[in-house]
């Protein structure tokens, strides 16, 4: 038996896809699938956005792009991050790689798309130099479409402005929190990822946008015993019981992406929401129980109404740190791909 279980649901992306395509409202939908799709699965969500109808991927790094090269032959692929060597920027051309640009030199013989830093204070070109004829798209990178829709709006009409000459060009700013709700950053295509896979780009429930989560994990009880008042569970003694306490053991920790700050978030074990007590250690952690519950109970961490909106909170993160922690290790969390 596997430690836990992280299900991926493909028809939830799908369902996504539709979703954010209904409400871009004929721009294109570019997924991004950077850091294996948030540890969803880059082959696997790749190839389903773009049957379900997203026209490009977007990743950050050359050997990201050259693996879904090699599984998607004729895809569109976007790396957004820097290219650092010559042998990188030579991959890219060889394998039709479009390259996100945000210094003085354009390279040669490889589709570009020069982004300009209209506010994110990060990677981007002060001003629009002259496009070359490599040059397909021009872009930009929104700060705060999730928490300051006025700042984001600035920041579109400084895109706008800096690149209205050159709307035959393909421009794209918006992010999946401005694809969402702000459609005046909706131009020629969005950049969409955290909404992708059915989690909130705004710390909310998610079904508030019709996004769907796409990710399921799961694991057990492996131990189940009762502390006497006095008694604690755990590293430190954060948990100490005050009376008569069922708890359960659940074999996740931190080095399996349940972080140490989780304490306090509820999982579901059985069908009921238990709370996450003491502290979380590298290869589990405690729950208490309402009452004796057997060895081998399921435990939801992620997925049916357990959201991963709700671990954030009690975390002071965001929700895609989380999914993109969630261990990859075969040898200790199963991973299985499903389209339902």
């Amino acid at each position: 038996m596997h430690r836990s279980e992280v299900t991926v649901d493909l028809g939830a992306v799908r369902r996504n896809v539709a979703t954010l395509l209904r409400a871009l409202g004929g721009a294109e939908l570019w997924a991004v699938v950077k850091a294996d799709a948030y540890g969803h699965g880059a082959r696997d969500v790749g190839v389903t956005a773009l049957d379900a109808g997203a026209h490009a991927l977007c990743v950050v790094t050359i050997p990201e792009a050259l693996e879904l090269r090699d599984e998607l032959p004729s895809a569109r692929i976007l790396c957004m991050g820097p290219v650092p060597t010559s042998r990188e920027l030579a991959e890219a051309r060889e394998a039709r790689i479009e390259l996100a640009i945000s210094g003085d030199e354009i390279p040669e013989g490889v589709a570009v798309h020069l982004k300009l830093d209209t506010g994110m204070g990060r990677y981007g070109l002060s001003e629009l130099p002259q496009p070359t004829r490599e040059v397909v798209g021009l872009m930009s990178h929104l700060a705060t479409a999730d928490t300051d829709p006025a700042f984001a709006r600035e920041q579109i009409d400084r895109f706008d402005e800096a690149t209205r000459e050159h709307a035959h060009l393909t421009r794209h700013i918006a992010n999946s929190a401005a694809a969402l709700r702000i459609p005046e950053a909706r131009f020629d295509a969005a950049r969409c990822g955290v909404a992708l896979y059915g989690l909130s780009p705004f710390g909310e429930d998610a079904a508030a946008d019709g996004l769907e989560p796409a990710l399921t994990w799961r694991s057990y009880l492996a131990q189940v015993r009762q502390l006497q008042p006095g008694a604690s569970t755990g590293y430190g003694r954060r948990f100490v019981a005050e009376r008569p306490t069922w708890i359960g053991l659940v074999p996740v920790g931190y080095a399996d992406g349940f972080r140490r700050d989780l304490t306090g978030t509820q999982v579901r074990v059985g069908g009921e929401l238990c709370r996450v007590v003491g502290t979380v250690s590298m290869d589990s952690f405690a729950v208490e129980l309402p009452a004796e519950r057997p060895i081998g109970t399921p435990v939801t961490i992620l997925g049916q109404g357990v959201a991963a909106e709700a671990h954030a909170r009690v975390a002071g993160t965001i929700n895609y740190e989380l999914v993109s922690r969630i261990s990859s290790d075969p040898r200790r969390t199963r991973r299985v791909v499903v389209d339902g």
